[in-house]
C-alpha cells in the first residue's frame, strides 16, 4: 500500500518534472552539445566522450532521481573494442548507458537525431554513427567507415530491435549489429538493460524516479564466424538479453 506521503510525492512530481527537470535536462543538454564540438575536434573524440558526454547521461539520470546499478562490468576488458547490443525500452536507455557503463561508445542512432540542433554537431565530433533504416546500402556505408575509425577500447553500440519496445516485451533482433560483429571479427557484448521503462515508457511524457540495473552479459567470441552465422549469433544474443530481463525483473 502506498503511504500517504509517497501519493502526496507523487503528486507533486510533475510540477518537479516541468518546471525543473525539463528545462535543466535540455539546458544540461545544450552545454554538453557545445563543449563536446571543439573538445573533441582540438583533443580528442574519446576525451568528450568520456568527459562530456558520459556526465551528461549522469546528471540526467541524477535530476530524475534514477538510481543505477551495474552488473558483470568486471567480465568486460576496456582496452578492447566491442559490438555492444542491448535491448530498448525507453528514450531513458540512452542517458543510462552513456552515463554508467564505464565504455567508449559510438553510436548506430536514426537518422532523425542528426536534425537535432547542437545535439546533432555533439554527436558528430564525438563520431556517433546516423543511420537511414530505409536505405540499407547508405547505412552500410555509414556504419563501416565508424568501424575503420573505431580504436582499441572503443566499441560500436546498437539497439538491434531497432526501435523502442511499446509492451516491454523483447522484440525480434534484426541483423546489423551481428553483422558487422563478424565480419569485424569483433566480440559481441550483450546488456540487458532493466527497469527503463518503468522511468519513462515509450510514447509517453511520464517520467518518474526509480531504478535502472545494467546488465553487462560475457561477450561472444566472433573469432572464425562467416556470414551464415549471422542468424546463430542473433539469436543467442537474444536469449541471452531475454533471460537477464526475466531474471532481473524477478530479482
Amino acid at each position: 500500500m502506498t503511504s500517504a506521503p509517497a501519493s502526496f510525492l507523487s503528486r507533486l512530481y510533475p510540477i518537479w518534472m516541468w518546471l525543473v527537470y525539463v528545462p535543466l535536462a535540455a539546458l544540461t543538454t545544450l552545454v554538453s552539445a557545445v563543449l563536446a564540438v571543439p573538445l573533441a575536434l582540438l583533443v580528442s573524440p574519446r576525451l568528450a566522450n568520456r568527459c562530456i558526454a558520459a556526465n551528461w547521461g549522469r546528471m540526467l539520470a541524477w535530476l530524475v532521481p534514477v538510481r543505477v546499478s551495474v552488473e558483470g562490468l568486471d567480465g568486460v576488458d576496456p582496452s578492447r573494442s566491442y559490438v555492444v547490443v542491448a535491448n530498448h525500452q525507453s528514450q531513458f536507455d540512452i542517458p543510462v548507458v552513456y552515463g554508467f557503463s564505464g565504455l567508449d561508445l559510438r553510436w548506430v542512432a536514426k537518422a532523425e537525431v542528426g536534425r537535432i540542433p547542437f545535439v546533432a554537431a555533439g554527436c558528430r565530433a564525438i563520431g556517433h554513427v546516423f543511420i537511414n533504416r530505409s536505405d540499407p546500402d547508405q547505412a552500410r556505408t555509414a556504419i563501416n567507415r565508424a568501424v575503420e575509425r573505431l580504436k582499441p577500447g572503443t566499441g560500436l553500440m546498437f539497439f538491434p530491435e531497432g526501435t523502442r519496445s511499446r509492451s516491454g516485451e523483447l522484440m525480434r533482433f534484426k541483423k546489423g549489429a551481428f553483422r558487422v560483429a563478424i565480419d569485424q571479427q569483433l566480440p559481441l557484448l550483450p546488456v540487458s538493460v532493466i527497469g527503463s521503462r518503468d522511468i519513462l515508457p515509450a510514447d509517453s511524457l511520464r517520467l518518474r524516479p526509480g531504478r535502472v540495473r545494467l546488465r553487462f552479459h560475457a561477450p561472444i567470441d566472433t573469432t572464425g564466424m562467416s556470414a551464415a552465422d549471422v542468424g546463430d549469433l542473433r539469436r543467442q544474443a537474444h536469449e541471452i538479453i531475454a533471460e537477464g530481463l526475466r531474471t532481473g525483473h524477478e530479482a
